[in-house]
């Protein structure tokens, strides 16, 4: 049973409209990402259709691989009509940098990875170039 269109609905609804689970609306919540909605008598929640457009922009932003302070500085941004345009591409541009880095990253340990197997006989015998690499001095890794 839905609720009729602009009505209040539980947390269950909530979800389902926005795309995410109930357990990530109340995490969400925790996190101060969506102000204190409105209960019922018997303390059920109830969302409206802005908490429900939040939801769905932070589960979008979740899907972008924003982090929640990320987000949290989105959402002000978003709702915030005077703000400038620059301070959203900042972010975002932010976020490509590291996203790049990240998979420049990957990247790298991809090349390590299959060099590693093109070496490895896949055979009976017991040597193992894969598992020689993974027991030699550890290399420095970035804090």
């Amino acid at each position: 049973m839905t609720a009729a269109p602009g009505a209040p609905v539980p947390i269950g609804e909530a979800a389902r409209r926005a795309g995410v689970s109930a357990r990530m609306v109340r995490h969400y919540e925790s996190l101060g990402l969506l102000p204190q909605v409105g209960r019922t008598d018997s303390g059920y929640r109830q969302y409206t259709e802005a908490d429900v457009h939040a939801l769905r922009f932070i589960g979008r932003a979740r899907g972008l691989g924003f982090s929640m302070e990320e987000i949290r500085e989105l959402m002000g941004l978003w709702q915030n009509q005077a703000r400038a345009s620059s301070q959203v591409k900042r972010i975002a541009q932010a976020h490509i940098d590291d996203l790049a880095e990240r998979i420049a990253a990957m990247q790298a340990m991809q090349r390590t990875l299959q060099s590693l197997v093109q070496c490895c006989h896949g055979d009976q015998r017991p040597e193992c170039p894969i598992l020689d690499d993974l027991a030699s001095t550890p290399i420095a890794t970035k804090k």
